[in-house]
């Protein structure tokens, strides 16, 4: 298919600057585009490499629309561009279709129409899987758990007994959902497992990154709102409640019956202790320990967390004390000389 510039401002009904008939035959980051291939900045930080990059046309924002190359302006970049690499690139996986033989899948599961499942799946008792899912090989579903329809688990997920998925989920490999709550008690001693009975809901439009878990709640649920998208490597501990349009960053720990707002954005590595509540639109920055409740509309940094503003100023005095303390020994030591010639003079 000829892809032309045009085809592609229609595509994306952004606004043309340029020649529609120009060609487009790739797609690239706009370090590394050569000509033929289209490009996008949504950062003002790199507005600088519209003037050098090679490419043979930009997709930005009406607030960067400053070069002599051919220009698609629209509201959101990012997203225009996902949208061209949908454009130039159909397809380009080929997912695989049908049921496996070697996939083993209880009388009692029901699967929906056009489901693939792949290669060692196994499905337990009672299992319900919504139209048009995808569940590639080496993945675990354990019984009376309902997926629903237009979802897509990579393979070696495992996602046990009792968990319900909402629509349009997607789940990558090495994730776990339904662990057991991490719940013990110490009896003389000894630490004495306390069961986790309780299930795990994924509502619709959720994405989960490679190697997370999810832990059961112990009685009720663990829920995971609608639209949240949560990156590789983090834990969610029993009873968590995470709200709508989440954004949770790798290597995030939340621990148990913590609530999470909706529209919260926690970056990496932040760890939050349990029973607290984050409300809705705050930010918890990169490695922040949090501590206590987080108020709605606010942003936390450092450990323990506090008002980002405030945390700067902290860090800008811890930053300070090798000078600081350079100068105090030489307080010291002026003391210590003016204390000695005092008492010689008597």
């Amino acid at each position: 298919m000829k892809l032309t510039l045009g085809k592609i401002a229609d595509t994306v009904k952004g606004k043309l600057v340029g020649d529609p008939s120009i060609v487009i035959t790739g797609i690239s980051g706009i370090k590394e585009a050569r000509k033929g291939d289209i490009t996008f900045l949504a950062n003002s930080k790199y507005q600088r490499l519209m003037k050098i990059t090679r490419a043979s046309a930009i997709i930005t924002s009406r607030d960067l629309a400053d070069s002599d190359k051919p220009l698609i302006i629209t509201a959101n970049p990012s997203l225009a561009f996902s949208k061209v690499v949908e454009l130039v690139y159909p397809n380009h996986i080929g997912y695989p279709k049908g049921i496996h033989p070697s996939a083993v899948i209880s009388k009692s599961a029901k699967i929906g129409k056009n489901v693939s499942i792949g290669p060692n799946v196994i499905i337990e008792n009672n299992v319900s899987v919504g139209n048009n899912t995808l569940i590639y090989g080496g993945c675990y579903i354990g019984s009376f758990t309902v997926i629903g329809q237009d979802c897509l688990i990579y393979p070696n997920v495992t996602i046990r007994e009792k968990i319900e998925i909402g629509r349009h989920v997607i789940v990558h490999s090495g994730t776990v959902i339904g662990s057991d709550g991490f719940g013990f008690a110490t009896v003389r001693g000894v630490q004495k497992k306390i069961t986790q009975i309780g299930a795990v809901v994924i509502e619709d439009d959720v994405e989960i990154g490679a190697n997370v878990t999810i832990d059961r709640a112990r009685f009720d649920k663990t829920v995971i709102g609608k639209g949240t998208k949560i990156d590789n490597l983090v834990q969610i501990a029993h009873n968590v409640v995470i709200g709508k349009n989440c954004i949770i960053v790798a290597q995030v720990g939340i621990s148990g019956s913590t609530t999470i707002g909706k529209g919260v954005i926690l970056a990496g590595q932040a760890g939050l202790v349990g029973h607290i509540t984050v409300g809705d639109g705050a930010i918890v920055a990169a490695q922040a320990g949090v501590t206590k409740s987080v108020p709605k509309g606010t942003k936390v940094s450092g450990y323990p967390a506090k008002p980002h503003q405030t945390a700067k100023k902290v860090n800008a005095c811890v930053q300070r004390l090798p000078e600081m303390y350079r100068r105090v020994k030489e307080l010291e030591e002026r003391i210590k000389q003016l204390e000695a010639s005092k008492s010689k003079n008597g």
